[in-house]
């Protein structure tokens, strides 16, 4: 008799078991299951409603509103450097002689492949490129010893022709391979319609020394945001002072823009009877930076006056959000 009722006891006992398992599988049981106290009450988890994200606001840029100024060059480009928009273009895609504003590539080969301590010793080819082309100079002396760092003011401040064959000389063992360097970077850089005959912009006889204001212009933006080249190219004067392995040399920058015109930055001028007066400027105003080519102004004044129309009238176009 014991053991029936032990069996019929077992038997509920499952029957329960099984009854609370098929509860727990509806809402309904489940919450039978809660209210009589067979199980413990679950924590229902808050939904809280998707919010997006908030989209970032649009920044204001310069906007082209009117006719840009007239000038005396050829071509006229300035160019946003904080976004890449192009404010002026006239004859931009010309290809022009463009001077000595070759040597912006010259200092940024230097720079970027050159070991800037390393020493520079002139030679009589560098002084020779000046003497017999009637070339702009830093003077330099022949058996100077300069290091490259150093060289590179001379390069680009006096705008020194005989620099800039020290220069290939140094680094590349000779100016035709420097100048396979430069070609190789202006390709690198989507500079397609640039080409390098020489380290310095003098005139070559074969016209295959030639860029377009487009090309300078970003050229001039890429070379802008390497700090050395900046730092460079903002001086109005360089002096070194003479030591054991070379003579004192003082150097002014031949960028009149600089120290005349409010926020003006850099960058190069040139100057050939082929190139006319050429200048690549910079300047920042109110958080905004221009980066700007004349190419073939008429006088050297007239190439100073013409870039600073062109930042006056970019400076002034109105900041909108683009649409």
């Amino acid at each position: 008799m014991s053991r029936r009722l032990a069996g019929v006891l077992l038997l509920a006992l499952a029957l329960c078991l099984i009854l609370a398992s098929l509860l727990l599988l509806t809402p309904g049981g489940n919450q039978t299951l809660v209210t009589t106290g067979f199980i413990a009450p679950t924590a229902t988890p808050t939904l809280k409603p998707f919010t997006p994200a908030p989209l970032p606001s649009p920044t204001p840029i310069l906007t082209v509103r009117g006719t840009p100024p007239t000038t005396t060059a050829t071509a006229d480009y300035l160019l946003d450097e904080d976004t890449e928009h192009t404010l002026v273009d006239i004859n931009g895609e010309k290809p022009l002689p463009l001077a000595s504003t070759t040597k912006i590539m010259t200092a940024l080969i230097a720079i970027q492949t050159g070991n800037l301590d390393q020493v520079v010793t002139i030679k009589q080819d560098a002084r020779a490129e000046v003497v017999n082309n009637g070339g702009s100079s830093a003077f330099l002396l022949v058996g100077d010893k300069i290091p490259l760092h150093e060289l590179l003011y001379g390069l680009m401040l006096p705008s020194g022709d005989d620099a800039a064959v020290a220069i290939a000389d140094a680094l590349a063992g000779s100016v035709p391979q420097f100048v396979q360097r430069m070609n190789l970077f202006a390709y690198h850089l989507h500079l397609f319609q640039t080409h390098y005959a020489n380290p310095d912009g003098l005139p070559d006889p074969n016209h295959n020394h030639y860029t377009t204001a487009h090309d300078l212009a970003y050229l001039a933006r890429y070379a802008m945001s390497v700090p050395i080249f900046a730092q460079i190219v903002q001086q109005q004067k360089y002096t070194l002072t003479a030591s054991g392995v070379h003579a004192r040399y003082d150097w002014t920058n031949t960028n009149t823009l600089l120290g005349t015109y409010q926020g003006a930055s850099g960058v190069k001028t040139g100057t050939t009877d082929e190139a006319g007066f050429c200048l690549v400027f910079a300047a920042t105003r109110n958080a905004h930076h221009l980066i700007g080519v004349v190419l073939h102004s008429s006088s050297e004044n007239t190439r100073v006056t013409d870039a600073r129309k062109l930042l006056d009238w970019g400076f002034s176009l109105p900041a909108l959000i683009p649409t």
